[in-house]
């Protein structure tokens, strides 16, 4: 009698495409969380998968800060093109524009934490009751706290001492008017098996995970893109580097590291050598110790 064996991208793959039919399933108005980085481009090849030869059930959801990398929103305007599938964009811009918000001001001003307000405005005009995202456990030390259905209370907030136990995968997304889920298929996956998957799957990302040239500025040690948003201080000089950058999010925040990297082969040789967490250069997680934590706390992704 033959045995048949399944390789551990293949088990990670089966387990997330589990929780995303779950999710299905479950809820009445779910939506993908897109970024347009490679963790939410791998979600939502999982979900083309998850409901293979129908197109992809539910709309892609992307909070628009207005301070994007230009070729993230080429990539995702092209992507939600290619898949037939309809997009919901929330605006930073139009929250500060509203009084909603306020713009940070100076050196280091971002408008990644003005993106929980808008987050939450789009998921109540838009009655969703359930938002897929792209964390992953190996992330940050406040994603590894997260289970796969995370509660979300009538206010957004997430609390990491109440959770629901999630005994042999069995999810329960029950909850109240006001209240939504956030769910992470892909909260098992390491950087590393992101990369081997996108390897394996041939599946396309944007050219910024790759090395090329850029104008940069060190900065909290990390490059840091220039950018018209970017205040460039007089001890600060302009640098031409071969750079990529290992996560995406605002270009005001967003650090590169110098790479030959030019390929997915290299990048995933590389990134088996590396000994610094991708985040490692976000500058908004190095303004505190708990600073993603507490974002979440108030709703962030």
């Amino acid at each position: 009698m033959s045995k048949y064996y399944l390789n551990y991208l293949d088990e990670l793959e089966s387990e997330a495409i589990y929780v995303i039919r779950e999710v299905w399933a479950q809820f009445q108005n779910p939506v993908i969380l897109f970024s347009g980085g490679k963790d939410s481009i791998v979600l939502t090849h999982l979900a083309k998968k998850a409901f293979h030869p129908c197109k992809i059930p539910f709309s892609l959801m992307h909070v628009d800060t207005g301070h994007n990398f230009p070729e993230t929103i080429e990539f995702r305007d092209n992507l939600i093109s290619a898949l037939g599938v309809s997009l919901i964009v929330g605006s930073v811009q139009e929250s500060i524009d509203q009084g909603r918000v306020a713009e940070e001001r100076g050196k280091n001003a971002t408008r990644n934490a003005l993106q929980i307000t808008t987050l939450l405005d789009a998921i109540e005009e838009h009655k969703v009751d359930c938002a897929i995202g792209g964390g992953r456990r190996d992330e940050e030390k406040a994603r590894a706290k997260e289970r796969f259905f995370s509660h979300r209370d009538d206010f957004g907030q997430w609390d990491p001492k109440n959770q629901r136990p999630e005994l042999w995968n069995i999810f329960n997304g029950k909850c109240f008017e006001g209240e939504h889920f956030r769910v992470f298929p892909i909260s098992n996956w390491t950087e590393m098996d992101v990369w081997n998957y996108i390897l394996r799957e041939n599946i396309k990302i944007p050219s910024l995970y790759f090395a090329h040239e850029r104008e940069v500025v060190w900065r909290n040690d990390s490059w840091i893109p220039k950018s018209e948003y970017l205040i460039i201080e007089e001890n600060e000089a302009v640098e031409v580097k071969k750079i990529r950058f290992r996560t995406l999010g605002d270009i005001t925040i967003t650090g590169g590291i110098e790479s030959e990297a030019d390929t997915l082969s290299k990048i995933v040789e590389e990134v088996s050598a590396l000994r610094q967490t991708e985040r490692g250069n976000r500058t908004d997680d190095k303004r505190s110790e708990t600073a993603m934590e507490d974002r979440k706390k108030q709703g962030y992704f």
